[in-house]
C-alpha cells in the first residue's frame, strides 16, 4: 500500500507541475505579445517552452528589435530567433565611424516605436485588428475559453490598460442559431461576454470601465464561425 500511495502522490505532483507550467507559458506569451505591440512589432509570432521564448516570422528589419523586447519581459529566461537572422555578438563592437572634418556632423536620430493610440477611433481600430488576427474562441457550446482564446483576451486587456483612463469598454457576446432556442442562445452569449469582461478586469482595467451584454443569435454575421464571436467596443 505504501508504494502505491507514493506513486499516486508523484503522479498528482507531476500533473500539478504540468498545469502550472502551461499557465506560465500562456502568461509569458500574452505579456510578450503585448510588449511587442507596444513597441510597434506585432507582425511575428512568439511561443514559449517553459520560460524560454522562440520568435518566428518577424521581418528582417524587425527581428533583432523584437528579440530584445521579449528578453526584457519580466519572467523570460532566454529568447532566440528561428531562421537565418541571428543577433550580433555583444563582444564585437561596431566599426568606428569617421566624420569628415570639412563639414559638421548631422544630428543622429533614433527610431522609436509609435506610441499606442489615444483617440477613440484609433483604439477601436487596434481592438478590431487584434480580434481579427486572433479571435477570442470558446469551447463549443460553453462559456469556457480555449487556451488560445484566453491568451487573445489577455493581450487585448494589456493593450487597453494603456489607453486613456476615461475610456470605457462594452463586451458583446454573439452565438449562432442552435437547437436550444432564443433563451439558451441569449444566456450563452451573455455568459461568454461576462467571461471576457472578467479577464479584462483582472488584467489591467478597473471594473467600472467594463460592461458586458449578450445578444444571442439576433445579429448573425456572414457565416457560422462569424456568428460565434465576441466584440469589444469603445464607449
Amino acid at each position: 500500500m505504501i508504494p502505491v500511495a507514493v506513486l499516486v502522490t508523484a503522479v498528482l505532483a507531476g500533473v500539478a507541475g504540468w498545469t502550472q507550467a502551461g499557465k506560465i507559458e500562456q502568461d509569458l506569451t500574452a505579456r510578450s505579445q503585448a510588449a511587442l505591440f507596444a513597441a510597434g512589432l506585432p507582425t511575428g509570432d512568439v511561443s514559449f517552452d517553459g520560460r524560454d521564448a522562440l520568435l518566428r516570422s518577424f521581418p528582417p528589419g524587425q527581428a533583432l528589435r523584437a528579440l530584445e523586447v521579449v528578453r526584457q519581459v519580466d519572467g523570460v529566461r532566454a529568447a532566440q530567433l528561428q531562421g537565418d537572422i541571428t543577433p550580433l555578438a555583444s563582444s564585437s563592437p561596431p566599426p568606428p565611424v569617421t566624420t569628415p572634418t570639412t563639414s559638421s556632423a548631422l544630428p543622429t536620430t533614433t527610431a522609436t516605436a509609435p506610441p499606442p493610440p489615444t483617440d477613440k477611433a484609433g483604439v477601436q481600430a487596434e481592438i478590431d485588428r487584434m480580434l481579427a488576427e486572433t479571435p477570442i474562441a470558446f469551447v463549443p457550446d460553453t462559456a469556457r475559453l480555449t487556451p488560445e482564446g484566453e491568451q487573445a483576451a489577455r493581450a487585448v486587456a494589456i493593450a487597453l490598460a494603456k489607453s486613456p483612463a476615461t475610456f470605457r469598454y462594452r463586451v458583446t457576446g454573439h452565438v449562432a442559431r442552435g437547437p436550444g432556442g432564443e433563451s439558451a442562445a441569449l444566456k450563452l452569449s451573455r455568459d461568454r461576454a461576462r467571461a471576457v469582461a472578467r479577464i479584462l478586469t483582472t488584467n489591467g482595467l478597473t471594473v467600472k470601465r467594463v460592461t458586458y451584454r449578450g445578444l444571442g443569435d439576433t445579429r448573425p454575421a456572414t457565416g457560422a464561425e462569424e456568428d460565434r464571436r465576441v466584440e469589444i467596443t469603445v464607449v
